[in-house]
């Protein structure tokens, strides 16, 4: 009978993968057609990977992509973590009420968020011309929560004896705050960073009604594959992506666990030393 759990979890697990990355090996596949449609397969090919870049529309919609995750997920970042250690100071029953209220833009459907953030642009006067703002600030905006809920935690697992501690030895509250409690939940800030900026390239709602005449590369590849279909150097430029997310996932994990290990010796000294 264990034997039989055993394989069930094992099949169930891997019927789980497949169904997961089934879709993003067939898309890395046919990033190596000869074919330039990547529902057919002609033979083994680079060159959707060498004319990636010479489409000035790819290029342009790349820079605005990458830039503006990495300048929304800043931000989302510097707001995220001082708000979430506000919000860790409060006391339980308005730390409760505001938890609620910024879990509210993590379940809210793209489609609401995307729609009210154009009625807001519409409503101060930001026009469609200023695309690229509305970019940013439309996801600075939706990326705050997930920042703060990266935080928390740290915050929580940490010991709020250490800030007292720093401010009794000397410290002001600025000092202690950047040089005691900032790198004791510098893990958490590191994830919600890249939580962030993954996010912030996945995202087509909030982008479609909120970009104007700015497109990034999910509404250029949303606008060229309505028109003639998946073209095979949107798949060679998917895979590019995967790879640099997966890469920069695998430091993160790599990095968090090197900490615990070092976390676990010093705590291994401290024991035999006492």
């Amino acid at each position: 009978m264990k034997k039989l759990g055993k394989v069930c979890k094992a099949a169930y697990l891997g019927l789980v993968v497949l169904f997961m990355y089934l879709p993003i090996a067939i898309m890395i596949g046919m990033s190596f057609t000869d074919s330039r449609s990547a529902t057919q397969w002609r033979g083994f090919s680079f060159d959707a990977y060498a004319n990636l870049f010479r489409d000035r529309d790819v290029s342009d919609a790349l820079i605005v992509t990458l830039t503006v995750a990495a300048i929304s997920s800043v931000l989302a970042t510097i707001i995220g973590t001082a708000t979430a250690i506000g919000m860790h100071s409060m006391k339980k029953r308005p730390r409760t009420v505001v938890e609620s209220f910024t879990q509210l833009p993590m379940v809210n459907p793209d489609l609401v968020t995307g729609i009210s953030m154009m009625l807001l642009f519409a409503f101060i006067g930001i026009s469609s011309d200023l695309g690229y703002l509305r970019l940013v600030i439309a996801h600075t905006t939706f990326n705050i929560p997930y920042v703060i809920f990266s935080v928390l935690p740290k915050l929580r697992q940490s010991s709020d004896t250490l800030y007292e501690a720093a401010m009794d030895l000397g410290c002001s509250p600025f000092q202690a705050l950047f040089k005691v409690v900032i790198p004791d939940i510098m893990p958490g800030i590191v994830s919600g960073l890249i939580l962030a900026f993954t996010l912030s390239i996945d995202d087509f709602a909030v982008s479609l009604f909120t970009g104007g005449a700015t497109k990034n590369l999910s509404m250029l590849i949303f606008s060229k594959t309505a028109k003639g279909g998946v073209n095979t150097k949107f798949c060679a430029l998917s895979a590019l992506m995967f790879l640099v997310v997966a890469v920069l996932l695998l430091i993160v994990n790599l990095r968090s666990m090197k900490q615990e290990k070092e976390a676990d010796v010093q705590n291994k000294k401290v024991m035999r030393k006492s």
